[in-house]
């Protein structure tokens, strides 16, 4: 055991460099600290501190699952964040120092879900809402750290509710509000009570979205799902006056804010952002965004502001001009592949569901959107000469596209019976080799002008999972989940050998002197195997729990990563079969891996959507 713990003492830890990725289905996730520097923002489990004009990041860790609520004091000392967990499990709340970066607390009471939070406006409580399996609105004492009192959130004949917010000047007074019901809440300190008010709404029956308190406290106004927006009282708790009449918003009034200068920021679910005043509510000034609008956040008095869409961008708005300039996208889906072009590492390509993105290493910013509607794209590579990237789709096609333009130069047609599930390219750029999800390997012959079936070797009997090729392309190696990986012959066009083990395999790698491979998947564990003849040299316990699903190697062959659905990034010693380094920071499964030519950096990508950047920790 004494052993044990000291080979884990010298396991070091990954340098996380940068991180590209925005949950958008947060409602409200997306805030610009008091300070107006920084922007604060859900991943996963994980909440991001990004430096406006810098872009430098710090990250919270802490929860042990999706974030599905971030709040953050008036004052901007404290930042509070709650999360989803399993059925019947409680739920936790942690309050964080925002100076500090750390965790203060974990107040835990909620079963499943915290819907919302809010803080008082002098930082003595925090409101929190469970989600529907838990139904319960609890006040918090921020100094001690404990719970004051709670009650049921709404009343026996109405829905849940999924909103909070404070009052804007007094610490005793909340609203919460959800499907058919709005209430207004008194906490009476003494007595550990909190009172509710149901508020009126006549013969109105709506599902609030959203809401938004004025300044004075005089009036709070609630987004609905049918597109309008109620104005209520809080001290009559009456209705004031509702809108539009005509021309409601679209997919529902999924953001509001109400400005300092009278007038509200109105975001709907179709993703158009609009100024307008009550009592008409019409716009006065409104933009299309892309994705429906789930945060809208003013920097400082709201002559500037943040908005966040369902699709995972981020734009700043200026009041005045009322443009939006996009500052920040990523993935809003699994992300299935990464690739690196030959010898660079300035750029890398990924992709997830329907669209290809090219990235910039460096600035983590987005060079090139390809989008083909409707489809999932499961792999990519770049040709050799960079002409092109290489995609496969799950229509059975395989499409070709222009790196700096995104046009489309060619489509293979029916290339796969069963989608196209892996694809890889010759260095020479005359073959592309492509498997597919019936099981067969094809190999394809690419001229300038056509695009030829060289051979179909059907040995497979489940989909391939990966397909890598030796340097003199006269040989490659494709893993399958049907427990085998086969060495095949590229100018024979033959099968060589065959390696069989009781695991769907998800990954395989080429040493660098092309003797060995290494293979991983379900089964966890690593394994050696001598090309030659196929026979096993050694196996590695890859992870404690979970599939691995990506391996790379470096160029030297000294070491090689992984990374699968334990959410850690592990580096390994090839010769010694021992992990050097582990990377902590992904909150969903790793899917795919990459160490970037020249070692400077690993690049892992995850199926909640996160590209995330480790600085390589040996100097080649």
């Amino acid at each position: 055991m004494e052993n044990q713990m000291s080979l884990k003492a010298e396991v070091a830890e990954l340098e996380l460099e940068a991180v590209i990725g925005f949950n958008g289905h947060v409602p409200t996730g997306l805030k610009c600290h008091p300070d107006q520097e920084h922007l604060i923002y859900p991943l996963g489990c994980t909440i991001l501190i990004e430096a406006i004009n810098t872009q430098e990041q710090n990250f919270l860790h802490g929860h042990g699952n999706n974030v599905s609520c971030v709040t953050i004091s008036k004052s901007g000392v404290y930042i509070a964040s709650g999360q989803v967990t399993f059925m019947g499990f409680k739920a936790d709340i942690i309050l964080w120092d925002y100076k500090k970066r750390e965790l203060i607390a974990r107040l835990s009471l909620h079963k499943g879900k915290i819907e919302a939070l809010a803080f008082s406006p002098n930082d003595l409580y925090l409101v929190s809402l469970g989600g529907p399996d838990d139904g319960s609105v609890v006040v918090w004492n921020i100094a001690k750290r404990e719970a004051i009192c709670g009650s049921p959130a709404a009343g026996l004949n109405v829905g849940n509710a999924t909103t909070v917010i404070f009052s804007r000047c007094r610490d005793e007074m909340f609203v919460t509000a959800g499907n058919a019901t709005i209430r207004v809440w008194e906490l009476d300190l003494q007595n550990r009570k909190i009172w509710p008010t149901e508020c009126q709404t006549g013969p109105m029956k709506r599902i609030v979205m959203s809401i938004t308190m004025a300044d004075d406290d005089s009036f709070f106004y609630l987004g609905t799902t049918t597109g309008d927006i109620l104005k209520m009282n809080p001290r009559t708790k009456l209705l004031a006056d509702t809108g539009p009449t005509k021309d409601k918003f679209s997919l529902g009034v999924s953001a509001i804010k109400c400005l300092k200068m009278g007038g509200l920021l109105v975001g709907s679910g179709a993703g158009l952002l609009v100024f307008c005043k009550s009592p008409s509510y019409k716009p006065i000034k409104k933009i299309q965004l892309q994705g429906g609008v789930t945060s809208i956040t003013p920097r400082g008095e709201g002559h500037q502001f943040f908005v966040g869409t369902e699709e995972s961008h981020i734009y700043r708005v200026n009041f005045t001009d009322f443009k939006e300039t996009l500052i920040a996208t990523c993935h809003f889906e699994a992300v299935q592949d990464i690739v690196f072009p030959f010898g660079t590492a300035e750029l890398f390509a990924t992709c997830a569901k329907k669209d290809i993105r090219v990235w910039r290493t460096m600035s983590n910013r987005e060079l090139l959107r390809i989008t083909v509607p409707n489809m999932t794209c499961h792999g990519i590579d770049f040709m050799r000469d960079g002409k092109s990237i290489i995609s496969a789709w799950d229509d059975g096609r395989i499409r070709a596209f222009a790196p700096e333009t995104g046009r489309l130069i060619y489509v293979i047609n029916n290339a796969h019976r069963i989608g196209v599930t892996a694809i890889a390219t010759t260095s020479d750029c005359k073959r592309i080799i492509s498997g597919g999800g019936e099981g067969e390997v094809r190999v394809w012959q690419i001229s300038c002008q056509t695009q030829k079936l060289e051979e179909a070797l059907k040995e497979h009997k489940s989909s391939v999972s990966c397909i890598r090729v030796k340097k003199n392309n006269e040989e490659c190696v494709t893993a399958s989940t049907d427990g085998t990986c086969i060495i095949w012959d590229l100018i024979r066009l033959r099968r060589n050998q065959m390696i069989l083990a009781n695991t769907l395999f998800q990954c395989v790698c080429y040493h660098p002197e092309e003797f060995q491979i290494i293979t991983s998947g379900t089964d966890r564990r690593i394994a050696y195997w001598e090309i030659f003849d196929g026979s096993v040299i050694r196996e590695l316990e890859g992870s404690l729990s979970g599939s691995i699903n990506g391996m790379d190697i470096t160029l030297e062959g000294v070491h090689f990563v992984t990374g699968g659905n334990d959410h850690l990034v592990k580096v390994w010693d090839y010769n010694e079969g021992e992990v050097t380094h582990v990377g902590v920071g992904h909150s969903g499964n790793i899917t795919r891996i990459r160490i970037s030519p020249g070692n400077q950096y690993i690049v892992s990508v995850s199926a909640d959507g996160a590209i995330l950047r480790w600085k390589y920790p040996f100097t080649s």
